[in-house]
């Protein structure tokens, strides 16, 4: 899903800034969608956003081992660590204030278009919510990485989102959202098991 004219230009001129700077970064082509993500994908409105979110490969800052997933709650950015010192970073919409977390975990499971049941204290603040199927309607996205500590359901997770134009924002009640097609790449790249800080 490439950038409009002018989300590409303010792209360019991000990437010019970087590369004053000294820093080495790279875009990551998106992944290969199935025909039902295709076709789920093409009902969410795409939205303009800040190139600063967009998927990359950069110099590592986290210092965690390869495999590592590393929130950073004030840059609005998520790094899977790589070898070589490199990480992929991943625009992301954060806790806002009131429900933000931070803290390790490990990803408990993983699931396709999952369904969402929001958890009881959710229900509570927001009564409308309710249960939903996998879909494109639904805000877990296109994916969801189940995060757990020490065998506990933290009820935090790491998904994609049906508000695509919040990415960079603190708004969310804990969880760590991404664009669908960065939540595919992420997932793809991530198993069941792997060390996530939250941070």
């Amino acid at each position: 899903m490439p950038p409009s004219t002018p989300a590409r230009a303010a792209l360019i001129g991000a990437c010019l800034a970087v590369a004053a700077a000294g820093c080495s970064f790279k875009s990551v082509p998106d992944p290969t969608l199935s025909s039902r993500d295709a076709a789920f994908m093409a009902l969410v409105p795409e939205a303009e956003f800040d190139p600063h979110f967009a998927r990359y490969l950069v110099d590592d800052p986290t210092k965690e081992a390869p495999g590592t997933v590393v929130v950073d709650i004030k840059a609005r950015q998520l790094y899977l660590v790589q070898p070589d010192g490199k990480a992929l970073r991943y625009g992301v919409t954060v806790g806002d204030e009131a429900y933000g977390w931070t803290g390790a975990a490990t990803v408990a499971r993983k699931a396709e278009w999952p369904a969402w049941n929001p958890p009881a204290e959710m229900v509570r603040r927001w009564p409308h919510v309710h249960a939903m199927a996998g879909g494109p309607a639904n805000p877990l996205g296109a994916r969801a990485l189940y995060l757990s500590d020490q065998g506990r359901d933290t009820l935090y997770r790491i998904h994609g989102t049906n508000e695509p134009e919040k990415i960079g924002q603190a708004v969310s009640s804990g969880c760590i959202r991404l664009r669908n097609i960065d939540v595919v790449d992420l997932y793809n790249r991530v198993p069941v098991g792997a060390r996530v800080l939250v941070r």
